[in-house]
């Protein structure tokens, strides 16, 4: 809907009709993103290998990672200033054009760049989805849509992997990302015909500079981490100090610029909110630890537990089931009492708990065991999740909703990017060593040894005569499973800062009736019906509470 059209009929009626309508449009979205993130995830061995790239293979999900977190802020404040449809409507786009890319790519660092793109696309319909929910829904009920919303992420933990695993076992790995663009554009048109939202016109100056200034800071810290934990360059290589350096000076750089810009990317008085830190750091903390394993555990299903990518995919069923569950479930009752606070705490100690278990996973380990561990980890993900944003959009005016928005998942980002490099590089390195130990002492020269360490995946293994293949599964169990335990202690802070975490209550008014562009609840049926002329009721003005 464009602003004229706005001004000629007045403010858009938010009736139960049209939230469910454009709510459709924001459910395509997030598919669409949430689907791309875990169906690399049981293609990824296989994508590796054929395109020689197992040693760096934490840069696929790294370079998705940097780029989704590197564009939230961006989006979350260009949406309070333009508005959100047509920016909703780009991330699409730009999404589906980068999946062509990633299909057809056949050197691994143009896949790697090709997976940047479609961060930059994927980070926006993340955080539009979340801030235009805010937008047409009061904080008191948006816990029902949250709930779904976050579901999704669940959907698609299990989705993903088996579509990843049938098009691996059945037909190429390219299908991972040709799946993309039909979805791709359906989620386009859904969006196009039904998210009727108003444009704006920015009234202040663009925050250029401090965009800028943000994004070189991001990308220093994750090159950062990423050099320092790979082994080719170390904590002690120049390079990865003159990206520390880099860090610090961009960060320094960007305090000061926002202090001073007449419109800021990230306003510094949101760290004045007590309520939006505790929440923001909760998301980070969670970050760290969540995508660190969920990065992880498909290729420790294939790969230490002997299983296909399908069966791999089918074993994250009960992940899923307990995610949707526990988002929905969640976001229900928060509807129905009001009350937020004790489901991060329940959903964080579920979560430690699922990380200790899973430090235990052998190749001998039962399926069953295995499946109990992602329903509880799964479990504790839904109760946290969806909850910090509406705690986050509960505690600022209506106009900040999409940058606090954005800024909680961009911190959450943040710790998911350290968490994957990190833990990532501290697996890889390990895996990498073993390898080369196991391959040279079945007669391998150091440097067939570091070839056939580069380019193992599924099928290659499948072929291996029997010792080999026993020695090269123990190599990823023993590498992967000790990693959960340097995840533990970033989900006990986030817990501590759960049950730290003040309540406030819940807001009554959608952003949109907030900021005078919306009519919202009975005020909206009503008029519709009047407009339609259903009822001859129309001298009284509308309450706008």
């Amino acid at each position: 809907m464009s602003s004229t059209s706005q001004q000629e009929t007045g403010p858009l009626l938010l009736t139960q009709k049209r939230i469910w309508i454009i709510f459709s449009a924001l459910i395509a979205g997030m598919l669409l993103a949430s689907l791309d993130q875990t169906i690399v995830s049981t293609a990824m061995p296989t994508i590796v290998g054929q395109l020689g790239g197992v040693e760096h293979q934490t840069w696929i999900t790294t370079a998705y990672l940097l780029a989704t977190t590197i564009v939230m802020p961006i989006y979350g404040k260009l949406g309070d200033v333009f508005g959100r449809r047509n920016l909703f409507l780009f991330a699409i786009a730009l999404f589906t054009i980068a999946s062509i890319g990633c299909a057809f790519a056949t050197d691994f660092w143009a896949f790697v760049i090709f997976r940047a793109i479609q961060g930059l696309g994927g980070g926006g319909l993340m955080i539009l989805s979340q801030a235009i929910i805010a937008d047409i829904v009061p904080a008191s009920e948006r816990g029902k849509y949250m709930g779904p919303l976050g579901g999704i992420f669940g959907l698609s933990a299990v989705a993903g992997p088996l579509l990843g695993g049938f098009f691996v076992d059945n037909l190429t790995w390219n299908w991972a990302f040709y799946i993309n663009i039909p979805i791709g554009i359906a989620a386009f048109a859904v969006a196009w015909f039904t998210l009727t939202l108003p444009s704006k016109k920015a009234t202040k100056r663009i925050d250029y500079f401090g965009i800028g200034l943000l994004s070189i800071a991001t990308t220093c810290l994750i090159f950062f981490t990423d050099f320092g934990a790979d082994p080719a360059e170390g904590w002690a290589s120049p390079l990865t100090w003159a990206f520390g350096v880099g860090l610090v000076l961009a960060v320094t750089a960007f305090i000061m610029a926002e202090r001073r810009a007449e419109d800021p990317i990230i306003p510094l008085s949101l760290f004045r909110n007590k309520i939006f830190i505790n929440a923001t750091a909760i998301g980070f903390t969670l970050g760290l630890g969540m995508f660190a394993a969920l990065a992880f555990v498909p290729t420790f299903l294939q790969m230490s537990s002997g299983t296909s990518a399908a069966v791999s995919g089918l074993l994250m069923l009960p992940m899923m089931v307990g995610l949707m569950g526990m988002s929905i479930y969640s976001g229900i009752a928060i509807s129905r009492t009001g009350k937020y606070k004790p489901y991060p705490i329940v959903g964080t100690i579920f979560t430690i708990a699922a990380l200790l278990w899973m430090t235990t996973l052998t190749a001998e380990t039962p399926i069953w065991v295995i499946c109990v561990q992602l329903f509880l980890f799964g479990a504790g993900l839904g109760l946290i999740m969806q909850v910090i944003v509406l705690v986050v959009q509960n505690a600022v005016s209506a106009d900040m909703i999409g940058t606090a928005t954005s800024t909680n998942n961009y911190f959450r980002e943040v710790g998911a990017s350290l968490g994957v490099a990190v833990f990532g590089a501290i697996f890889t390195s390990r895996l990498t060593e073993s390898l080369n130990e196991t391959f040279t002492g079945f007669g391998s020269t150091p440097a067939q040894a570091g070839e056939a360490s580069a380019t193992i995946d599924p099928q290659t293994l499948a072929q291996l005569p029997e010792p080999l293949r026993d020695a090269i599964v123990a190599d990823y169990a023993n590498s992967l499973a000790p990693v959960f335990w340097y995840l533990v202690p970033f989900l006990v802070i986030a817990l501590i800062l759960a049950i730290t975490l003040k309540h406030i209550p819940l807001s009554e008014t959608s952003g949109m009736v907030a900021r005078g562009e919306a009519i919202g609840g009975e005020d909206a049926e009503r008029l519709q019906r009047e407009r339609a002329g259903q009822t001859h009721d129309v001298g009284q003005e509308p309450d706008r509470r």
